[in-house]
């Protein structure tokens, strides 16, 4: 059974840093694109950041460029999106996503839309706040 669990959540001054961890269970997260996306109160769920399958590009939506990166650790079968320079904007519940190895690497929707990924995690809750 494919599982995904996020961790790293937090309350955290405007400034300040947060490592958002996605664990996967049940599967290898290098054979699949994972995406980290957030969806804050009243507004719809947005992609923020996707890395592709072994050596895959990563993308980035404009507003956390230079601020945020993700990565994978294929030993702890984990990708990590490391935010830096957090804005309260940012604050939202943070999911990550995996998209079926059985998908091609057409995206018909675009990296950042939630109809390209089949499998969620729960999410974590990022609070920025003074």
């Amino acid at each position: 059974q494919l599982q995904l669990v996020e961790s790293g959540g937090g309350l955290v001054q405007p400034g300040g840093s947060l490592r958002l961890s996605c664990a996967a269970s049940g599967f290898t997260l290098d054979y699949y694109a994972i995406g980290w996306f957030r969806q804050a109160p009243g507004k719809g769920r947005e992609g923020v950041s996707s890395i592709g399958t072994s050596g895959g590009r990563t993308n980035y939506r404009d507003s956390v460029k230079g601020r945020f990166t993700i990565s994978r650790d294929i030993a702890e079968n984990t990708v990590y999106l490391q935010m830096n320079s957090l804005k309260p904007e940012d604050t939202a519940v943070y999911y990550c996503a995996a998209r079926d190895k059985s998908r091609s690497n057409w995206y018909r929707f675009g990296w950042s839309s939630q109809y390209e990924y089949d499998y969620w995690g729960q999410g974590t809750q990022v609070t920025v706040s003074s």
